[in-house]
């Protein structure tokens, strides 16, 4: 049985803040530096240097100590909301837990952004107040998705991150059965697995497999990575869970049809898995099915091989809103590269 980080199905405001606070803690924990890059990512304050320093030979007015220690003082106040119910009279009397910090950020979450003349009334609002104030440390003002916080975590840590990774894929797993997330995205990524061993059968079956525990962010594209490079990647089609129970196999669609022809599909993955020493029949796994998986070579460029998951915003890679059917992404990606 999977073992949740954050708590499900209760669709209230407090829990979706704990479980945000829940997600930056861990990252905290999990590596202070990875935490402050995420604080300095383009989301967030880009301009402050929270870490501590350590400095030889800081002269003074009227001495030279032999070192110093210190950290800048910074403090961010978060307002979580499940849409755009953000009022301007609630975030200014907000400002009022901010002291004299030098870094000041008021943030607020939502599902989706606020609305522009919203924005424009608050930031406004801001202005004055903070030109009223005798320090010259302005409060600024974020506002962000839950999404766009889950991206700037993701940037920050890397494939070999295995249990932030579990960590950050649970947070996406309870944003999305939330409705804090639009699934409606999902057209534009592309998720990479590794598939070096199965990726003949992948290739000729048009099917991947993985166990069902596993948690993943909704994509419409699967890429298999082998030596150093995105190998292949196909549209998927259907989603099917299967594992025997009581001599029985028990499937279930979760997305696109069962058919006895995708039964069949599976069947022979199960075999296939046992050629290789992993139990695909007992243990509940899901079955990605993708319309035809198209040779591709989207080189890795930066020495470490990739060792989990890996995704990949299309649209961002190609330059373009608007996807061209797979088998051209797959051309295309042939000219691109990442780290």
């Amino acid at each position: 049985m999977k073992i949740h980080y954050f708590q499900r199905y209760h669709g209230k405001e407090n829990v979706a803040t704990a479980n945000t606070m829940l997600l930056l803690n861990r990252l905290y924990s999990y590596s202070p530096d990875k935490f402050f890059r995420f604080m300095k990512s383009e989301l967030f304050l880009s301009s402050f240097e929270p870490e501590i320093k350590f400095d030889l030979q800081v002269k003074g007015e009227k001495s030279v100590a032999d070192a110093v220690i210190e950290q800048e003082s910074f403090k961010i106040v978060v307002e979580t909301k499940i849409t755009d119910w953000f009022y301007s009279d609630q975030l200014m009397k907000h400002l009022s837990i901010f002291g004299d910090e030098k870094n000041k950020a008021l943030i607020t979450i939502s599902s989706e952004l606020m609305a522009e003349d919203k924005k424009s009334k608050l930031e406004s609002r801001l202005k004055e107040y903070n030109d009223s104030q005798k320090n010259n440390h302005n409060i600024i003002h974020i506002n962000t998705t839950f999404e766009m916080l889950a991206n700037a975590v993701q940037d920050v840590i890397d494939d070999r991150d295995y249990e932030m990774q579990d960590i950050l894929d649970d947070y996406l797993e309870y944003c999305y059965n939330d409705g804090l997330i639009p699934v409606s995205d999902k057209w534009k990524y592309l998720r990479v697995k590794l598939a070096s061993a199965s990726m003949d059968f992948n290739i000729k079956e048009n099917i991947y497999y993985d166990k069902a525990e596993h948690g993943f962010r909704p994509h419409d594209y699967l890429g298999l990575y082998k030596n150093k490079s995105v190998r292949a990647i196909g549209k998927i089609v259907a989603m099917i869970t299967a594992v025997e129970n009581d001599g029985e196999m028990n499937y279930k669609s979760e997305y696109g049809e069962l058919t006895d022809e995708r039964k069949k599909k599976i069947q022979r993955a199960i075999e296939n898995g046992k050629m290789r020493g992993w139990d695909l029949q007992k243990i509940e796994h899901r079955y990605f099915f993708v319309e035809k998986f198209f040779e591709t070579d989207f080189k890795k460029i930066t020495p470490k091989a990739l060792m989990g998951t890996k995704i990949f915003d299309l649209t961002q890679e190609l330059g373009t809103d608007d996807l061209p059917n797979t088998e051209e992404i797959a051309l295309l990606l042939k000219e691109k590269s990442w780290n």
